[in-house]
């Protein structure tokens, strides 16, 4: 993926310090009670620039912000991300002064987030990608195959095999 982001954005690729993010977000239940109206949503940054075996780990994850209140965020989870936006906006179009303390001296960053991670639920509210109806595949989109159940009164979506190899068990 990097190979492919640096030919896109060369200057961004010819700087190895620029920081490549990812975001996940996801609803959670502090209590651990599904019946009670609390509602918690922690938004996490993951730094991939580092190696594999680290950018999971703890301390290289920020916690960018928690949206909590009595019901999820819904569709309105934009009102809260647009300091994040903002400041992720100034960070790739105005960069940043920043010290290296290895090299000893500043240069001035960018970054970009080019990957997030959640369910689809979350993808929902965080792209506003509808995943109901009939083209709710994000992938196949217009080429999504379904049909109506007569009596069910559900969309069914079929070929979703396709993807595999002719030879996979599954398929």
């Amino acid at each position: 993926m990097e190979g492919i982001l640096d030919s896109l954005y060369p200057n961004f690729g010819n700087e190895p310090r620029n920081l490549r993010l990812g975001l996940a977000s996801d609803g959670m239940n502090p209590f651990g009670n599904l019946s009670t109206n609390h509602s918690s949503w922690p938004v996490l940054l993951m730094i991939y620039n580092l190696p594999p075996w680290l950018c999971m780990k703890r301390k290289y994850i920020m916690l960018c912000m928690m949206i909590t209140g009595p019901r999820q965020p819904e569709n309105d989870i934009d009102v809260y991300l647009t300091s994040l936006i903002e400041d992720l906006t100034k960070l790739w179009e105005d960069r940043v002064a920043v010290w290296d303390g290895n090299l000893q001296q500043t240069f001035r960053l960018r970054a970009m987030v080019f990957c997030t991670i959640n369910d689809y639920p979350a993808y929902v509210n965080l792209s506003c990608y509808s995943v109901k109806g009939h083209h709710a595949c994000p992938i196949c989109e217009k080429n999504t195959s379904f049909f109506h159940l007569k009596h069910g009164k559900k969309t069914v979506y079929t070929r979703h095999r396709r993807f595999l190899k002719h030879y996979h068990p599954y398929r």
